[in-house]
């Protein structure tokens, strides 16, 4: 069985309402938009109706500030309602939330549990304002409108996979054949890379691929994985600005120092930006710098003092870049910015005290029908990316001690979102060890330890 209910904030409580209604009105100028209602649906199966009856005033609502409805909601005559939920596969916090809440409560199994977000407006809307408002509240990367009856099973369906497609003839495609597979599947790779992948596959595999097998590249080879932009080859520069102009000589004299003795990295983005610590290490004068086989995050030696004593401690930074995913997927781009960075310092052992968070967005006063084609309106990437970054560091505790966002033109292609944190832990408890070789066994065996 499964049971469902609607969990709406008393007026005066309404503030994600308000705001989305006067959003709408003002920046999608849809002024026969009257009154806007949200309400939070909540589908459980296999739930006892004693611990529903628990559940809704103390987990699925508070009192003082929601009202409840079960089973069904009923919205006025003339008012338009649509839902809105997760993509299958998209990470749902909040059923995951109430399903860890309601184990609780029972001390068994954890339920199935679902979540959607209903939209309720009110006023004389034509058909095009109700699609613009939908395709402005609803992003098609992590979203779809869903369907408003009754669900019979929360259990999704597995289907049988088909078996693996391969992609006949790719390795005898003509250039003009590459084109156009490039563009039936919207590859993040570029054509170049495309065509690199078929040489491979000709040349050294001697077979075609499998879809999978090109997905799989694909994905690894995308700007966030692969930082194709940082990391590509600058061959021809033009600079405008004689200050820049003297620094980027300096940086190729740096160059000439730092890879005398071996062989040089490709002038790019990167090493323009590592560079000078490179050759600060060179001349060893970060005597400071903690090395190790771990590079998950800048580890450093300090002196600290606690409790009026001086103690050995190492102190690590770290920062993350989500500017694709957040342009795409403001929310959980901004989130996983911030959690990104975070991981690696935990993955060295230390504390994580405290985050700043650095962005650039074009003006969020641009008009909607300014947006750029297949593009997040600015305001849109603003908020939400703002809501997801705080979102993750309040779940976690940590502060953010310095915000700032700076709006250029600039950033109308592609949003910055740079998420940067400190932690540290007494030296004495991390312990350094490199990984063995061993033979195949049911454990992995470390050397001193198993």
């Amino acid at each position: 069985m499964v049971r469902r209910i609607f969990v709406q904030k008393r007026e005066g409580f309404d503030v994600e309402a308000k705001e989305i209604l006067n959003d709408l009105r003002e920046n999608l100028n849809i002024k026969s938009l009257k009154n806007l209602k949200i309400l939070n649906r909540y589908d459980v199966e296999g739930i006892s109706e004693e611990v529903f009856k628990k559940a809704k005033n103390t987990i699925f609502s508070e009192p003082q500030v929601d009202v409840c409805y079960e089973d069904e909601y009923k919205a006025e005559d003339g008012d338009i309602v649509f839902g809105v939920e997760f993509l299958p596969g998209q990470f749902d916090q909040r059923a995951n939330s109430l399903s860890e809440c309601l184990q609780i409560i029972t001390s068994g199994e954890r339920l199935i549990c679902k979540s959607a977000k209903i939209y309720v407006l009110s006023g004389n809307l034509s058909k095009e304002e109700v699609d613009r408002i939908k395709k402005y509240l609803i992003n098609p990367v992590d979203s779809r409108e869903c369907t408003l009856e009754k669900h019979d099973t929360l259990k999704d369906e597995m289907k049988e996979p088909e078996d693996v497609k391969i992609v006949e003839g790719f390795i005898s495609m003509t250039d003009e054949n590459v084109k156009e597979f490039y563009e039936k599947y919207g590859f993040a790779m570029d054509i170049e890379d495309l065509k690199f992948c078929q040489k491979y596959f000709r040349d050294e595999e001697k077979r075609d691929p499998t879809m999978t097998e090109m997905k799989m590249i694909d994905t690894y080879w995308s700007d966030h994985c692969r930082h194709t932009t940082f990391m590509t080859k600058l061959e021809k520069i033009d600079i405008e600005w004689d200050l820049l102009e003297k620094i980027f000589e300096d940086y190729k004299k740096t160059r000439d120092y730092v890879y005398e003795e071996k062989k040089a990295k490709d002038i790019c983005l990167m090493d323009i930006a590592t560079i000078a610590v490179k050759e600060l290490k060179k001349q060893g004068v970060l005597k400071d710098l903690d090395e190790s086989e771990e590079i998950n995050a800048c580890s450093i030696k300090a002196e600290i003092e606690v409790d009026g004593k001086k103690e050995d401690y190492l102190i690590m930074f770290k920062n993350e870049t989500h500017n694709h995913p957040t342009e795409i997927e403001p929310f959980g781009g901004a989130a996983t910015c911030l959690g990104g960075a975070i991981r690696d310092p935990l993955s060295g052992r230390t504390y994580v005290y405290q985050a700043m968070r650095v962005t650039g967005c074009g003006d969020p006063r641009t008009a909607i029908e300014d947006t750029l084609p297949n593009k997040l309106p600015q305001r849109k990437l603003t908020n939400e990316a703002a809501r997801g970054y705080s979102s993750y560091g309040n779940q976690i505790g940590l502060a953010t001690g310095q915000v700032a966002e700076i709006y250029h033109p600039g950033y109308v292609a592609k949003r910055l979102e740079i998420g940067a944190l400190v932690g540290a832990a007494p030296a004495k408890n991390v312990v350094r060890e490199e990984p063995v070789p061993r033979r195949y066994c049911n454990t992995f065996r470390w050397k001193n330890r198993t």
